[in-house]
């Protein structure tokens, strides 16, 4: 693609994803700043209930049919070959791929399709230095070879990023870090009483009750039988308050029968919101008891409003726990050692207090999407004037 060629149409990028739910609420801020500088924006997704969403802020969409959160060779194949058609069809100056699969096939495709900037973000490499080396030597060997063909990698996880040089495993890469919208997560939007407001539609009226809350997709990567028991073991004045869609298409999807011993249990299980500002800020403490993450949206939010954070001890959340100042971390699947940490922070108020306010403060220096979105575009700008290629004056 010739510089006489982009010239004549608005600077593009795309973004490529599993599902449109991580456009939405992944990538927005990226997708929106595009727009925002008089650029045009893709998001390239599965299509879904959000795609209207994005649309409705000039955020053009397109569908990969085929695409799939699960494991599917064939399904993955067809999406290949769909994002060839998208590719070769739209003028698209910069493909910025996203989570494990489109990240692996669309760099390469992305390359043969001859994009101009090819730019991948790794939110999370799919293995860790703790899991089996057959699995590790498939993950970090994909990745090796999917970077070939991007012209920058971003990290988010700085951990992940050091196992990656240390192997000599990747090129051309920086730290990206994450961040959320503190202007939305902030606690001083939300007074007391519409702090008591929302816990009355949780059924919950009692001012002592301690409520505890998890955000995170239905499945077992994300700890919720551990949380479950660790829950059971509470006297009746803790509430233990879910946000989350279930996710039947993956294997550990949470089944039925252990949900339902959960509401039985007490367990209020609320579903997909986005309304979760409004929850936080009804909510004594926040967990994340999760075996795997990259750098943890819902754990940043959190403490962005203003929570203690208790979570598992892993990559990711130890860049957003500072244990014993903002939180506390646990060892990954020790349910008594969750429900400790729990029951402890519920005991201790002013501690309670204290952890809140470090919380926001390390929110405010760590996890703005200002600086996220900033990097991207400064990503995308080293990039073209390596390779020179025209850049607007973003």
């Amino acid at each position: 693609m010739s510089d006489v060629r982009r010239d004549h149409h608005a600077f593009t990028v795309a973004h490529l994803t599993t599902v449109d739910m991580s456009l939405r609420f992944l990538v927005l801020a990226q997708l929106r700043a595009v727009v925002e500088r008089g650029g045009r924006a893709i998001g390239i997704s599965a299509p879904g209930p959000w795609v209207a969403e994005l649309e409705a802020e000039d955020i053009e969409h397109r569908a990969l049919p085929s695409s799939t959160r699960s494991m599917d060779l064939a399904a993955d194949a067809h999406a290949a070959r769909e994002l060839w058609t998208i590719l070769r069809r739209e003028r698209v100056d910069v493909l910025h791929t996203h989570n494990p699969k489109p990240g692996l096939y669309g760099r390469i495709i992305g390359r043969a399709a001859r994009v101009p900037i090819v730019v991948n973000t790794v939110h999370g490499l799919y293995a860790t230095e703790g899991d089996p080396l057959a699995k590790r030597a498939l993950v970090y060997g994909l990745e090796a070879i999917a970077c070939r063909a991007s012209d920058a990698e971003l990290y988010q996880n700085p951990e992940d990023l050091a196992l990656m040089q240390r192997l000599h495993l990747t090129r051309r890469a920086r730290y990206l870090g994450n961040g959320v919208d503190l202007t939305r997560f902030d606690p001083a939007r939300f007074t007391s009483v519409e702090r008591d407001a929302v816990r009355a539609e949780l059924g919950i009226d009692d001012p002592d009750t301690i409520v505890v809350g998890a955000v995170g997709r239905l499945v077992a990567e994300k700890g919720y039988p551990e949380l479950f028991d660790a829950f059971a073991t509470l006297p009746p004045r803790f509430a233990l308050v879910v946000v989350g869609d279930a996710d039947p298409d993956k294997p550990d999807s949470l089944p039925p029968a252990l949900v339902a011993r959960a509401r039985d249990r007490g367990v209020r299980f609320l579903g997909p919101r986005d309304d979760v500002d409004r929850l936080y800020a009804a909510m004594d403490l926040f967990v994340l008891a999760s075996h795997r993450e990259g750098f943890p949206r819902a754990a940043m939010e959190a403490s962005a409003m203003g929570l203690p954070v208790v979570a598992n001890d892993i990559r990711g959340c130890r860049q957003v726990v500072e244990n014993g100042r903002t939180g506390l971390l646990v060892p990954v699947g020790d349910a008594a050692a969750l429900g400790g940490a729990i029951a402890e922070l519920a005991h201790d108020p002013a501690r309670r207090v204290t952890m809140a306010a470090a919380a926001r403060d390390r929110a405010q220096n760590h996890f703005d999407e200002r600086h996220v979105v900033d990097t991207v575009l400064d990503t995308y700008r080293d990039v073209a004037r390596h390779k020179g290629i025209a850049f607007p004056p973003w």
